[in-house]
């Protein structure tokens, strides 16, 4: 499973007054909650008649991701952070409400390629004919059905408005999640390509983006995985890479500029930078063992110093003194060498910056 959380946006679709709708979102949120909290997923209930949505109407195409108005862009915010989506929703006359097919409709990237199941409810179809109709709207948005649904029969599930217990059905509910969760990481690489800054990587189906946070368990395996080969050319373990919590990968990913290459959902490779008075700061330059030599850490190189800060006037990066590898690669880069190594066992390469980049 991935090492990020999974948040899980449950949509209540209804908005008539009096509707049993309510009362279905609250069975499913109680019936999975405990489920949730053992694989690490955030439950958020949202019922759309809250978002107070108009009917559609934003001037530009909603492929375009230009809102001008203050709810649609709060209902993207919304949607974007969500992992995946569980609708509750009953049947109007052989189709999904209209509440869902227009905040459906008000959106586009922030759908794709994310999983969305369905709980229905209704009488003689049990809401199937709903989950029908919606599925062929969803497809279109390139958000994947899951196989995994509830169909709730009103007359035989209700008494006086309220739904009677159902060992069966919670068992369904928990299917569902489980078949969500399965679904979402592996739908994760697909929808992270799409995101805005996401460039083409240097390895065919790879992309780049700035990391974030949110990725320090990633880089935290990245770390420790590529920083043995420098422990043991140089004989130390006092390396920070080899020790840094979760929660100082964190904070130092929320001030550093860092790069990271992805392929199916695997970080290859990483660079970090940041300014200081006039010097461009290169550092954490990382490729996972298996894909050395094929030329990300040069590509991850040059991407770094192309993002320096105009005021910046030269580049300074450190590696470890016995770390000959590394070092050829940047005096192939134009790198020089600062004599002596340090007292810490490392050395100091620099490099001027084009007045072009300055």
């Amino acid at each position: 499973m991935s090492t990020k959380t999974i948040r899980v946006l449950a949509l209540m679709c209804s908005t008539r007054p009096g509707a049993l709708g309510p009362a279905v979102g609250e069975w499913l949120i109680e019936a999975i909650t405990p489920r949730a909290a053992e694989l690490g997923v955030e439950l958020v209930p949202v019922a759309l008649g809250d978002l107070n949505l108009p009917f559609l109407d934003e001037e530009e195409h909603p492929s375009s991701g230009v809102y001008r108005h203050e709810h649609t862009r709060r209902w993207s915010a919304i949607a974007d952070a969500a992992d995946g989506f569980i609708a509750v929703t009953p049947e109007y006359n052989y189709g999904m409400p209209a509440t869902l097919k227009n905040a459906l409709d008000y959106l586009s990237r922030e759908w794709a390629w994310k999983p969305i199941g369905f709980v229905s409810y209704g009488h003689t179809s049990a809401g199937t004919r709903s989950v029908q109709h919606a599925k062929q709207v969803v497809t279109t948005l390139r958000l994947v059905p899951l196989g995994a649904t509830v169909a709730i029969r009103i007359d035989d599930a209700t008494d006086n408005g309220r739904l009677r217990p159902d060992a069966a059905r919670d068992t369904a509910g928990v299917g569902l999640l489980d078949e969500l969760v399965r679904v979402a990481p592996a739908l994760r690489p697909m929808r992270e390509r799409a995101r805005a800054g996401a460039l083409s990587g240097p390895l065919p189906g790879s992309y780049a983006r700035r990391l974030t946070p949110d990725d320090a368990p990633e880089v935290t395996v990245l770390q420790r995985c590529c920083w043995v080969d420098e422990a043991v050319a140089n004989d130390t373990m006092a390396i920070p890479a080899l020790h840094e919590s979760l929660e100082e990968v964190r904070d130092w990913l929320a001030t550093w500029h860092t790069t990271g290459i992805w392929r199916d959902g695997r970080l290859l490779g990483m660079v970090r930078a940041r300014s200081v008075d006039t010097d461009w700061h290169v550092g954490r330059l990382a490729v996972v063992p298996d894909l050395r030599g094929q030329g990300l850490g040069r590509w991850l190189l040059r991407t770094a110093e192309a993002a320096a800060q105009p005021d910046c006037r030269r580049i300074l990066l450190f590696t470890g003194a016995k770390s000959l590898r590394n070092i050829d690669l940047y005096h192939s880069e134009g790198y020089q060498s600062m004599p002596p190594a340090s007292f810490d066992g490392t050395t100091c390469l620099t490099k001027d910056l084009p007045v072009r980049q300055r």
